[in-house]
């Protein structure tokens, strides 16, 4: 494949603002770094909504209406907004948003599972808003519900709207579940699968695993009907993003992801590690997809079908 897809994954909803000051938090912080994102070689904008006061996460969708019009006025790049919200949401709340913009693409997490991030607290002394630690500590006791009922309400709710998902696999069992619907009839190729590692709850970060989650999917699904594409936690990021793309995957990268762009160096914005990514896949033969090829590689219905 010589054109890599880039997501850029710009905030999410698990790093706090005490982590890094690079986190966007407040709509125009959020726009600023998507646009820089996309500029840098991002293809795809995989967006969370955060209080502009707090930097908790948040499924207004008044928050998200302030950034997502100023992305789409300023860059080409396709819109993806998150129905994971955070694992302290309810499903209503992560799907507000989807539902009131009608977006070009959506992730959709396959399966429910821990997802846990307590071990961060350890490392810090000073919190920056109340909420942050007790939302970080007690993550050792959240369970990240995403049920069969979960998941076909999210396929039915959007899909009527043509819009498509980034089908987020944390296990191999979530690319069973995901079997589970293309045989139901509900989910066409060609779908975009992103494998996940190295989130505690979820599957870790070797490289056999790598290989055995590919190797199950082109066994359940056959290569030719699906896109797939990979993002590891932290440390992690940038040797699996690699891998991937040797192996003829995609890629995302992002602050959501990791808060960093080497080992004991935080990231000064999303921008920085796209550049990075763009640099190591370009050492290798690759280009960056533009927003038009990832279109039309995920059979997207274009961003002038989108309502914001």
């Amino acid at each position: 494949m010589s054109k890599i897809i880039i997501t850029c994954a710009v905030t999410g909803g698990a790093h706090t603002p005490t982590m890094s000051d690079a986190l966007p938090i407040t709509p125009q912080e959020i726009a600023d770094q998507g646009i820089a994102a996309a500029e840098a070689g991002a293809a795809i904008l995989h967006l969370h909504a955060r209080d502009p006061d707090t930097g908790a996460p948040t499924g207004n969708p008044d928050v998200y209406a302030q950034f997502l019009q100023v992305i789409r006025q300023r860059t080409d790049a396709v819109v993806n907004i998150t129905t994971g919200g955070s694992a302290t949401m309810a499903v209503q709340d992560r799907l507000a948003a989807a539902t009131r913009f009608k977006p070009e693409m959506c992730s959709l997490n396959m399966g429910s599972m821990n997802f846990s991030f307590f071990p961060a607290a350890k490392r810090i002394e000073q919190w920056k808003h109340g909420w942050e630690q007790d939302y970080v500590v007690n993550s050792d006791d959240y369970i990240f519900r995403n049920t069969f009922r979960d998941i076909a309400y999210i396929i039915e709710t959007l899909g009527e709207a043509g819009t498509r998902f980034e089908h987020e696999c944390y296990d191999v069992s979530h690319l069973y579940n995901l079997a589970h619907f293309v045989d139901r009839g509900v989910i066409k190729s060609p779908f975009f699968i992103q494998m996940i590692f190295g989130i505690l709850g979820g599957i870790g970060p070797d490289l056999e695993n790598l290989m055995f989650m590919k190797a199950t999917a082109d066994r359940l699904f056959g290569k030719e009907n699906f896109q797939w594409s990979v993002l590891a936690a932290g440390r992690h990021q940038m040797p699996f993003l690699t891998q991937a793309a040797l192996m003829g995957g995609h890629v995302r990268v992002g602050l959501e992801d990791s808060l960093f762009i080497e080992r004991g160096v935080l990231a000064t914005s999303n921008a920085q590690q796209v550049e990075k990514i763009v640099r190591i896949i370009r050492e290798m033969g690759h280009e960056p997809a533009t927003p038009a090829e990832a279109r039309a590689m995920l059979g997207l219905k274009g961003g002038d079908r989108v309502e914001f």
